[in-house]
């Protein structure tokens, strides 16, 4: 008879026993695997959502509001342009991309429109004090698994509708909003006047509904110059990883600017992220659990089988059984209950995850191969750890022991 069929016949012998420790598992895997994936794809559409959002986070003028800046960014109050390469130097965790902005009052074809100035971000690169730092590579885990922005930014200048930064743009040109494009007749390679000088039409951005429709975006040393404003900014826009964005990086950007107001756009999401970062601690609780309950379960399975079949394995030594054959035997019983309740789990809690993930967090779940092997492996290796001592004991024993016991 050999190793297998000792083991197969075991446990269809002890069938309560083995559904006990197997159930033990699938529960803990089950729970743990529903929880991850529900948690991974939650992350992921809150930075979707901070993407879709542009700057989540703003630098403002002491005494300015976000009623100011959603009203065309009109304030007479400024910031230096100097907070730009304090930010910078600063190298503070989950600063993504900013986005210093200048807004003057203008006219294009007797209509008033809003003359922002901006800061491309080719300019951040051309700095030689700016390029001693690790410029928007400073994320962390939460930043790299939430995926809170693209590694890359497309180029083309349409995407300042959205990206809210544009990567090239010189001191001559100008983009426009769809508004300004309708009423002024303007199209791409035209020019258009502004405070005396002509800019040439660079891009028309797509309609979006909101102040930018009404705007020119020029270079922000162009609007400097041509208002005679200096070195200052109405407000820099900052895009930071979702996770700083709605904790700890308004607070450390406020300490770092004590002039400035520092205030976040991001409430629509910081609730997610709280019930994200819950969740992510409630998997650590559940691994724990799987742990102590599963391998206890497993632990206690082997030590009353080697309690039961002490006589048994005594006859099979007496026989000639080696203890690493009496090892391999447990061993190998554990993990059968190990590996079926492992792969039992992950099925369960993938459907699990799958259906309810929805309800839960109101995000679509789909399988994540490496989450699962994670699991299965987890599973099994608690399982195995668990068996090694009871399973070690019953090698020990002394068959002559064995026999004498009735």
């Amino acid at each position: 008879m050999n190793l297998k069929t000792l083991v197969w016949r075991e446990l269809a012998e002890r069938p309560m026993a083995v559904l006990t420790s197997t159930l033990a598992i699938l529960l803990g895997v089950t729970a743990l695997v529903a929880i991850r994936h529900v948690t991974v794809f939650s992350e992921q559409e809150v930075g979707q959502q901070l993407q879709s959002l542009g700057a989540n986070v703003l630098v403002l003028p002491k005494d300015a509001t976000l009623q100011d800046y959603y009203s065309a960014d009109l304030t007479a109050q400024t910031l230096p342009e100097s907070h730009v390469s304090s930010i910078l130097l600063a190298n503070l965790a989950g600063v993504e991309r900013l986005s210093p902005k200048l807004c003057v009052s203008a006219k294009v074809a007797n209509r008033d429109v809003t003359l922002t100035g901006i800061l491309p971000q080719s300019e951040f690169q051309a700095k030689s004090v700016w390029q001693s730092v690790s410029l928007f590579s400073n994320k962390h885990d939460g930043c790299k698994k939430a995926a809170c922005g693209p590694k890359t930014y497309d180029a083309a200048p349409e995407t300042l509708a959205s990206n809210r930064t544009i990567d090239q743009l010189k001191g001559n040109e100008a983009i426009i909003g769809a508004d300004v494009a309708e009423f002024s007749n303007l199209q791409v390679g035209q020019s258009v006047p502004m405070l005396g000088e002509k800019l040439q039409v660079l891009a028309v951005l797509p309609r979006t509904g909101t102040v930018d429709d009404s705007r020119v975006f020029a270079h922000l040393h162009t609007v400097q110059r041509l208002t005679n404003a200096g070195e200052v900014v109405n407000a820099i826009e900052v895009m930071g990883c979702c996770e700083d964005a709605a904790g700890g990086l308004v607070s450390k950007l406020a300490e770092l600017l004590p002039d400035s107001k520092v205030v976040t756009i991001s409430q629509v999401v910081s609730t997610q992220v709280g019930v994200n970062r819950l969740m992510s601690q409630l998997s650590l609780l559940v691994l724990g659990i799987l742990v102590v309950v599963g391998g206890a379960s497993v632990a206690t399975t082997i030590s009353s089988n080697v309690r039961e079949r002490r006589r048994e394995v005594g006859t099979l030594m007496a026989l000639g059984a080696t203890p690493s054959f009496v090892t391999r035997l447990f061993l190998l019983k554990a993990c059968v209950l190990g590996i079926v309740g492992a792969i039992g789990g992950s099925v369960l809690g993938l459907i699990v995850a799958v259906v309810l993930g929805s309800q839960w967090a109101g995000v679509t779940v789909t399988p994540l191969p490496g989450l699962l092997a994670m699991a299965v492996a987890a599973a099994l290796f608690i399982t195995m750890l668990a068996a090694f001592w009871p399973a070690r004991s019953a090698a020990r024993l002394d068959p002559c022991i064995c026999f004498q016991e009735v």
